[in-house]
């Protein structure tokens, strides 16, 4: 039987808004694994043009956790979630699933693997990783919309000079999410004034 490999990342750790996204990946016979980069390591355009090309070769899918999630269950088990969905959304189980990073969700039956800087070193993952991002900056471009001031358009709701001040300035959004620090600290600040 061939060995199925899945490669595993999530997005949105470090956002101050919005959902954290998973995608799990699994690559066609004919995909040119050369082409697939790290999703931090490429242009705005270059992810696009590949989330395509992955898309069209590759068996994927996305999971992701909200923002009451993450408020209620923290960043890393909210990313774990999200993981863990991802995953499971995929028809047939791999005989290996490769994660980014050094946490890994809980999930009996799977073949699991936790993988330092995979998203450098196993191209699954890096293709994980350029489908979570690209969708998930889609969404948070869809929002910004809304909240054109804040930039999440550019800057997909991470803390920028230009989101925090616009924060402090404008205040804090239904998006924003209140157990992150420089949020947590702006909402303590206007309690005490």
């Amino acid at each position: 039987m061939k060995k199925v490999i899945a490669g595993v990342d999530e997005v949105g750790r470090g956002s101050l808004v919005g959902p954290v996204f998973a995608a799990t990946v699994v690559f066609k016979k004919n995909i040119d694994k050369k082409k697939i980069k790290d999703s931090k390591k490429l242009s705005k355009n270059k992810r696009n043009l590949l989330e395509k090309y992955i898309k069209k070769n590759s068996i994927w899918t996305i999971g992701s956790a909200s923002l009451k999630e993450i408020e209620k269950l923290n960043i890393l088990n909210a990313s774990l979630l999200a993981m863990e969905r991802s995953i499971k959304k995929l028809k047939s189980k791999p005989s290996l699933i490769m994660i980014d990073g050094n946490k890994l969700p809980i999930m009996n039956g799977y073949k699991l693997k936790s993988i330092v800087k995979g998203d450098q070193k196993v191209p699954e993952i890096s293709a994980a990783s350029i489908i979570a991002k690209v969708s998930r900056d889609r969404l948070i471009s869809k929002m910004s919309k809304k909240f054109v001031k804040y930039g999440w358009n550019k800057n997909s709701g991470y803390g920028t000079k230009q989101h925090l001040k616009a924060i402090k300035k404008l205040g804090v959004t239904k998006h924003h999410r209140k157990t992150f620090v420089p949020i947590h600290n702006i909402l303590s600040l206007k309690k005490i004034s």
